[in-house]
């Protein structure tokens, strides 16, 4: 448990190398132990650091998972946002956001294994992510796919919105299936035909 030392101190901790090794290790710890059997001491042991130091910067091993979350969803975010900004075509944008996405979660197999499957172990954190971080992600590629619709190039019947949650979900499936595989592969390879089925279908021509 903090001390009450670490309970004043933690709010005034500034993020530095010491932080992110805490942070790493836990990423490292939750993937191979599970998030419900890895304890705060296993992390310190992994980042090189005592027990109570965790807690300088981190209340609880709840806290060590959202902040994982917070970081790896801010990252996102920023590299949609600027794809916002630079990429006009919301065909060419979906494309480059699916390539984003699984080039991001495949380079960290450790991190990957953290986001698609430890995190949706509990409704409590899955309830609170969605309406978080991931609700914006998901309002980002909404907006890409109404931009499309607005011009012409997608289909107006479909709710942007729910095409939004089809695209993201069929990226969340290969990122998963990636994890399963006994086969290793870059999973970035996948993006595309991800964007080409969302946008033309299965139909074959």
């Amino acid at each position: 448990m903090p001390t009450a030392l670490a309970r004043r101190t933690r709010a005034d901790a500034p993020p530095g190398p010491k932080r992110d090794a805490i942070l790493r290790a836990a990423i490292d710890v939750f993937a191979e132990h599970g998030y419900f059997n890895a304890q705060v001491a296993d992390v310190a042991r992994v980042a090189g650091v005592a027990a109570g130091t965790v807690y300088l910067y981190f209340r609880s091993k709840d806290d060590l998972l959202i902040s994982i979350f917070e970081r790896y969803m801010r990252d996102a975010l920023a590299d949609v946002r600027a794809l916002e900004s630079a990429v006009a075509d919301p065909r060419e944008r979906l494309r480059r956001l699916s390539r984003a996405h699984l080039a991001r979660i495949g380079r960290d197999r450790n991190l990957a294994v953290v986001f698609q499957v430890e995190l949706r172990q509990s409704t409590k954190f899955m309830e609170r992510f969605s309406s978080t971080l991931l609700r914006d992600y998901l309002g980002l590629i909404r907006d890409a796919i109404a931009d499309g619709q607005r011009a012409g190039m997608f289909r107006t019947d479909i709710k942007a919105t729910v095409a939004a949650k089809i695209f993201f979900g069929a990226l969340d499936e290969m990122a998963t299936n990636w994890i399963l595989s006994r086969r290793r592969y870059a999973l970035e390879a996948d993006a595309d035909t991800v964007v080409e089925l969302f946008l033309n279908g299965a139909r074959a021509r």
